[in-house]
Parts: structure tokens; C-alpha cells; sequence
């Protein structure tokens, strides 16, 4: 039963291996919901978030019905207000698209929900449950460096706009330290154990 199922949010600042951490609870058959990739994906397709963000940056910022990213990066950078009424536009319908996505796990004792701002977009009331996967600055710089090929100062830009990792840390019942010294995998063992004994 639905009302059984533990929720499980997993967030992390940028760089700090939420992805890595996700990637071996896959392995063990737990459900992910990926909010981000799902957000992508509806921001491209679903009618009433095309018509608003239109209406709010322009018509010409879907181009061959893609969103222009770097275009919107350019302006919501500047102004918070404009990422305020970008976020409540999308929020919404992601968090919709995931009780409809929830309904349909069976058969299992708890599913996770992936966010990079999961405390941000108040998405963590949703949620029974919230990991945070932690990585000391200069990893997450030089992971997102590669990852992405931006400079180091575009990655601190990135790092400064989110929540800061300490206060993600306070807010979380877990931690999942993603660094060059503690293994992984058995930190993702130990919490599946103790969430499937839930």
C-alpha cells in the first residue's frame, strides 16, 4: 500500500554525487524518481508550463520546442524574482507528475525522489525522509569542472545560489558523505538495511 511506503527525498548542493549515491540504490531495486530530469523533460512538453514560461520570458525562448537553458540561466541569474515566478510555474506540475508516478510503485518499502533542491522547492514535505550527500567544495568544484567544462568561477556562481550544504546537512535525517576517503557503497547498504526495516 501506498500510505505504507517511506518517502525518501535525495538532495546535495551541485557536484556533491547525489547521481553516484541514486546509482547504487538503483542497483539494489529501489524506485527513483529523478525531479530534475523529470522537470526537463515537462518544462519542454507540458502545455501549461510552455504557455507561462512564454509569457514570461518571450515566445522566443523555446527554440525547436526546446527551452533555451542558457538564455533563462541568463536572466534568472540576475534577478531572484524572476527565478521565484519560474519556480512557481514548474514546481507544481513536477510535484503532481510524482504523486501520479508514486501510485504507481508496488511492491516495495520505500522509492526515492532525487532533487537538487528538494528543500528549496518545498518538495521535502512531500517526504517521509531526506538524505543529503555531502562533498568538501573543492571536490564538488573540480567534478563539476570536468563534468560540465566550466570554469571555476561559473561553478562557484553555481555553488553560491544554491542552499548552503551545512544548512542541507541540518535539515536531513541522513548523510551520505561522497568524498575522496569514505566508501560509498557501504554508507548506500547500511541506509537500505535500516529503510527496508522501516
Amino acid at each position: 500500500m501506498i500510505e505504507a511506503m517511506i518517502k525518501v527525498g535525495i538532495t546535495g548542493g551541485i557536484g556533491s554525487g547525489k547521481t553516484t549515491v541514486c546509482n547504487i540504490f538503483k542497483t539494489l531495486h529501489v524506485p527513483i524518481y529523478n525531479a530534475d530530469t523529470e522537470a526537463r523533460q515537462l518544462t519542454d512538453n507540458h502545455p501549461e508550463i510552455v504557455k507561462r514560461v512564454r509569457e514570461l520570458f518571450g515566445a522566443d525562448i523555446y527554440k525547436d520546442g526546446l527551452l533555451d537553458r542558457k538564455k533563462v540561466a541568463s536572466f534568472v541569474f540576475r534577478n531572484k524574482d524572476l527565478l521565484q515566478q519560474l519556480n512557481a510555474i514548474i514546481h507544481p506540475i513536477v510535484a503532481a507528475h510524482f504523486n501520479t508516478w508514486l501510485s504507481k510503485q508496488k511492491d516495495c518499502t520505500y522509492i526515492i525522489k532525487e532533487a537538487a533542491i528538494l528543500f528549496e522547492s518545498g518538495g521535502n514535505k512531500q517526504l517521509d525522509k531526506v538524505i543529503t550527500v555531502t562533498a568538501p567544495q573543492h571536490i564538488r568544484i573540480k567534478r563539476v569542472m570536468l563534468r560540465d567544462k566550466l570554469s571555476e568561477e561559473e561553478v562557484l556562481n553555481r555553488i553560491k545560489n544554491q542552499m548552503p550544504q551545512e544548512e542541507k546537512v541540518k535539515r536531513s535525517d541522513y548523510i551520505i558523505q561522497c568524498n575522496d576517503i569514505d566508501l560509498v557503497i557501504p554508507q548506500v547498504i547500511k541506509l537500505h538495511e535500516e529503510l527496508a526495516r522501516s
